[in-house]
């Protein structure tokens, strides 16, 4: 898993600007350039050079689709990451309120549909997978408690039978943005899988009981190292449930 320095080396992308933080970075830290014709964003990355090279395909989908995406801008040398850092261009637009996300569903439609067939992101699992495995992407059911695990599977079982695709894997208002010509922008793909399509079209609709719990039980796993805080917390009301 690659380790970021502590800075992004601009020089890699023959860049020189001044940097100030961006929010909304969780689970990874958020740079932008200032300054520059067009400004750039630098993250820093705990993906695999392949599991980076399989967003291309997709973010042409998404385009496909009708949304705008920061697609990965490649080092001077042709490297997607750097130094534990990506760059992608910087996208301004106007942030979408909580009750607009629902409008996005015919895009979403549209790139579920063209990403069918897409292989799953190198080093990653679809979450009714992992019901005989233990590691896929953030998470590693092996640090987690044996009866946390058992609920997590009972919970993604309820995905078994469902359609799969490629899902941005945290789609919701504060990664869309309206852009201008009123086209949406859709950030931070760094959590997008194959997987059942309902975790994305799961967030403009209603879900059933059962897939919100499999919706708990997924952000559990994940943020069972990086967000531990969060984990815990969810994981309580998935075992009291």
């Amino acid at each position: 898993m690659p380790v970021a320095a502590d800075l992004p080396p601009l020089a890699a992308w023959g860049i020189e600007a001044a940097l100030e933080p961006l929010s909304g970075g969780h689970r990874n830290r958020v740079l932008r350039t200032r300054g520059l014709a067009v400004d750039r964003v630098f993250k820093t990355t705990r993906r695999s050079a392949e599991a980076l090279a399989w967003l291309g395909p997709l973010h042409a989908a998404a385009t496909a689709a009708g949304f705008r995406v920061p697609a990965l801008i490649a080092s001077l040398r042709g490297a997607a990451s750097e130094a534990g850092w990506t760059c992608e261009p910087f996208l301004a637009g106007r942030a979408f309120a909580e009750r607009e996300v629902a409008r996005v569903a015919p895009q979403l439609a549209a790139f579920h549909a063209a990403t069918k067939a897409l292989p799953q992101r190198p080093g990653f699992r679809a979450a009714a997978d992992f019901a005989d495995a233990a590691q896929g992407g953030d998470i590693d059911l092996g640090l987690m408690p044996a009866p946390l695990v058992r609920a997590c599977r009972a919970a993604w079982a309820a995905l078994a039978d469902l359609p799969r695709a490629a899902v941005h894997g945290d789609l919701c208002a504060g990664n869309l943005l309206w852009g201008d010509d009123g086209t949406p922008a859709l950030l931070d793909w760094d959590e997008a899988r194959h997987d059942a399509a309902v975790f994305d079209h799961g967030q403009t609709v209603p879900v059933p009981p059962a897939i919100a719990r499999a919706f708990d039980a997924w952000e559990v796993a994940v943020c069972w190292q990086i967000e531990p805080e969060r984990a815990r917390a969810l994981a309580g009301r998935l075992l009291a449930d």
